[in-house]
């Protein structure tokens, strides 16, 4: 861990120096490893890790700080380099770490739309007693009991391609009665039946569950290109706030120089005063000016500590990370090279991977989904729906004296006897013994203009202005892009004019104070040298971080943008329409009827 002295003791820019090479000593020895982020889904972790090797280059050294390492930081001087910076952002940002969340919780959406076309199974077992009163002769005697035992089942699935409803059912009851009127008691009846709906127009190619299986789907990319940005933005505003503190850093010593060369003519002018050389009226004003330059040093030592705080906000895991109570002392200084841009290869590459163009996209991918439905819904409601049935007969079978037919059967009485189960229900059924089947065309066509038609009329209006919207995006990306290339070239530039003032500034102030030791200049004319090399010095400072940051600002523009997409989304708003298929009801889940 790094330990020097704090910023408002080191004097010049060799101590500052000095603590930077024994924070990297210290650094060295430290093993404690950094602290994994919160684990989440595999495809996003991969996606931080990328973005994380992406920004953080091979180093001979490990980072100044271990995040395990909380105690140790506490009140302590923490030397960071910038892709330490972004390390330590990239693996604790509470901003990331919300929008880690995203994902995940359109895979649970997903999830539930997809439970849609997952096969239900229902089933219904039972046991009924009924006592019937002899209203009619058909009652079957004076005091007829019935006892019933059910035992049915379901199973129903949408079919994700086509919207189609496959429903099988399953159903079983055993019948004890003395009702005269039975042929079998106990009788046990099985009857199987399938049916199958099939959308021919509206519900074949679309529908309100794919539809809304096609834009969550979109939703859940578009989740991935957020939190993209969101790292991007991150590591923008990590390097901005960054060099935003070198900056004041810097200041600080430009403005403790100013101090100390204020200082040195104040004594120089007191010496002059008590030898007789020169008024206190001259010695006041060396004095204001001390004063003046002691004013700015104490504002640049209040910017440094509301820099450092804008960069902890950044890179702390939260209110008790120990990095709130250390000090950062940046170790990157501003690089004058120039940075060659490519212009052409910039646009190219914003167009192509720019995440607000990539959402646009998307959004015109689920308004795509969107106006593919509502068209669907214009066609008539064609439905073929195909059934087939078996049923099963068996049980003790009851054979009645002679051959008697009409009214004289109810009364006939049983002289025997056939032994049967429920095995015989069975065997009647594969048999094929009792089979039903059907195939049934329904047709449903609204008269007039319908609901559907108008939704369809407004989405198709709204998809033109999408349209739009997107080129009038690229049309920003690619200003934007431009902007961004030029004020870097105009920041660079204007280190150089920068340097030449602060240049001219020195000869001036050395040839100020030449002429003032030999009495050719005045105490205000030194003064005022001092003032313009300070800010021109300040200058030169200020130039060189805006530099840094318009390049720091030129790579986000071809990535991200700081602003949403603002793409309009089609909704089918107004429509009440059926989730599956053209809405066609398929079989009732078992009801718990007793058939006697």
């Amino acid at each position: 861990m790094a330990i020097a002295h704090t910023l408002g003791r080191r004097r010049g820019t060799q101590l500052r120096r000095i603590a930077a090479v024994i924070a990297v000593w210290a650094a060295g020895a430290l093993t404690a490893p950094m602290a994994g982020a919160q684990q989440t889904a595999a495809s996003i972790d991969d996606l931080v890790r990328q973005a994380a090797a992406r920004f953080a280059e091979a180093r001979d050294r490990k980072p100044a700080a271990a995040a395990g390492d909380q105690q140790a930081l506490s009140g302590a001087t923490l030397s960071l380099t910038l892709d330490d910076a972004v390390k330590m952002a990239l693996e604790k940002n509470l901003d990331i770490a919300v929008q880690r969340l995203n994902p995940q919780v359109y895979d649970f959406a997903l999830a539930s739309l997809k439970s849609v076309y997952r096969p239900t199974v229902s089933s219904l077992i039972g046991d009924q007693h009924q006592t019937a009163a002899p209203l009619t002769l058909l009652t079957g005697g004076a005091l007829v009991t019935t006892h019933t035992g059910t035992v049915n089942g379901q199973l129903t699935q949408n079919l994700p391609r086509g919207g189609g409803n496959l429903s099988v059912t399953w159903d079983n009851n055993r019948v004890f009665t003395n009702s005269f009127f039975y042929n079998y008691n106990p009788a046990y009846n099985a009857t199987l039946n399938a049916q199958y709906t099939q959308p021919l127009l509206r519900g074949l190619h679309a529908d309100a569950a794919r539809q809304q299986l096609a834009i969550t789907k979109v939703n859940r990319a578009i989740s991935d290109l957020q939190l993209q940005s969101v790292i991007t933005n991150t590591v923008t505003s990590v390097r901005d706030a960054y060099w935003d503190l070198v900056l004041a850093v810097e200041s600080i010593d430009v403005a403790k120089t100013s101090v100390d060369l204020a200082h040195r003519l104040v004594d120089e002018d007191q010496k002059r005063v008590e030898a007789g050389a020169m008024t206190r009226l001259d010695l006041v004003t060396a004095t204001s000016q001390e004063a003046t330059d002691r004013h700015t040093l104490v504002v640049a030592e209040g910017t440094r500590r509301t820099a450092e705080l804008a960069l902890k906000r950044l890179l702390v895991a939260g209110p008790a990370d120990a990095l709130w109570r250390a000090t950062i002392d940046p170790v990157n200084h501003p690089d004058d090279r120039p940075l060659t841009i490519d212009l052409e290869a910039a646009l190219k590459r914003a167009l192509s991977d720019r995440t607000d163009l990539a959402q646009a996209k998307q959004q015109v991918a689920a308004n795509n989904a969107t106006i593919q439905y509502l068209r669907d819904q214009m066609r008539p409601q064609a439905d073929v729906v195909a059934s087939y049935g078996l049923a099963g007969l068996g049980g003790a079978q009851l054979v009645r004296a002679g051959d008697l037919q009409g009214a004289a059967a109810f009364t006939a009485p049983v002289v025997a006897t056939i032994p049967g189960a429920y095995g015989g229900a069975l065997s009647s059924l594969f048999k094929h013994d009792y089979p039903t089947w059907g195939v049934a065309l329904n047709v449903t066509y609204p008269l007039g203009y319908s609901a559907a038609r108008a939704e369809a009329a407004r989405a198709q209006v709204q998809a033109n202005q999408v349209v739009a919207q997107t080129h009038q995006l690229e049309v920003q990306v690619v200003t934007e892009v431009t902007d961004s290339a030029i004020s870097a070239r105009n920041a660079f530039d204007e280190i150089d004019a920068a340097k030449q003032a602060r240049d001219l500034a020195e000869q001036k102030l050395d040839a100020e104070q030449k002429k003032f030791g030999v009495g050719l200049s005045t105490n205000y004319l030194v003064v005022q040298a001092q003032k313009d090399l300070a800010d021109a010095r300040n200058a030169v400072l200020r130039a060189q971080i805006t530099y840094q940051k318009a390049l720091v600002d030129f790579e986000r523009a071809q990535q991200t943008t700081l602003q949403s997409a603002g793409v309009m989304v089609i909704s089918p708003a107004g429509l009440a329409l059926p989730a599956v298929g053209s809405g066609r009801p398929s079989l009732a889940a078992p009801s718990g009827t007793f058939i006697p």
